[in-house]
Formats: structure tokens, sequence, C-alpha cells
């Protein structure tokens, strides 16, 4: 299941994240591709704030990970743009984040290799004109279940 979607502006990407976000009910993987610059991180700030997170949601360029708690739910953000070797993922416990009470956000998820948890949505965001298309793409039941919440 392929559901593609032009956004014009920022405010109109924040409320996709934030359907989405509000179609999660359980544990979820996310990948999210496209070139530098194409709005990936802004999508995962909206998506998280979205679920009712109120701090401050920072790029994890450079740590790879971000976490975030919100009630039972353990949202991890990840960014593995500087990622030289998937192996680095072993040392900062990479398994332990797929856990069912976890929901994944993984942007460049091509660079970690076999080591991540298959992705339940795949979103491809490309730039256009104005704005940018979002092409959701559902790799398991899950990611079914989501996209036709939408």
């Amino acid at each position: 299941m392929t559901m593609q979607i032009e956004v014009k502006d920022e405010q109109a990407t924040d409320a996709l994240a934030a359907k989405l976000a509000k179609a999660c009910d359980s544990a979820t993987v996310i990948y999210l591709q496209g070139d530098l610059g194409a709005g990936k991180t802004s999508f995962c700030r909206s998506f998280i704030q979205a679920l009712g997170y109120t701090g401050r949601v920072k790029s994890p360029t450079y740590t790879l990970v971000e976490p975030y708690q919100v009630g039972d739910w353990r949202i991890f953000h990840f960014d593995l743009y500087r990622l030289s070797d998937p192996e680095e993922l072993e040392f900062i416990g990479i398994r332990d984040y797929f856990e069912r009470d976890c929901l994944c956000l993984i942007e460049w998820p091509q660079k970690g290799g076999q080591l991540l948890a298959p992705a339940d949505l795949q979103i491809n965001i490309a730039f256009s004109d104005p704005g940018r298309t979002f092409e959701l793409l559902a790799l398991s039941e899950r990611g079914e279940a989501l996209l036709a919440k939408l």
C-alpha cells in the first residue's frame, strides 16, 4: 500500500506529521528518506510533539539517537547520516530500541544496514514546487493499518 501526499509549506508538513502520530497506537518503526534539507528532522519534530512531548526536540545528527518519553511510550529519533559503519550501532545497543513500548523514527536508515528492525512504514520526502512530496509506503500489516487511518 502506497500513499502520495503533496504539502505546500511547513504548516502542512506539521499537520501531516501530527495526523500520522495520532494514528500510531502500538510500537512502530518508521524510516525517513530524502535529500539533505528535505524536511526529515522537521517532520520528526512535529511527529514527536503531536504525541504530547512538550520539551525541545533536538536533531540527533551528532548523537545518533535522541530519546523521548511520553506517557507509556518510549520514542527514539535516530539520524544515521554521520554513521560511518553500521557496526557502530552495536555499541549503542541498537536492539534495545525496538521493544514493544518503543516508537522509532529513523532518518538515513540505509546507513544502518541489517542491524535495524524492519520498517512498518517508509516515508520518502522529495522537493516539489511548491513544498514537498511525501510518499508513504506500508511495509508491514501495521504500516498498512496506519495508512488506512490517514
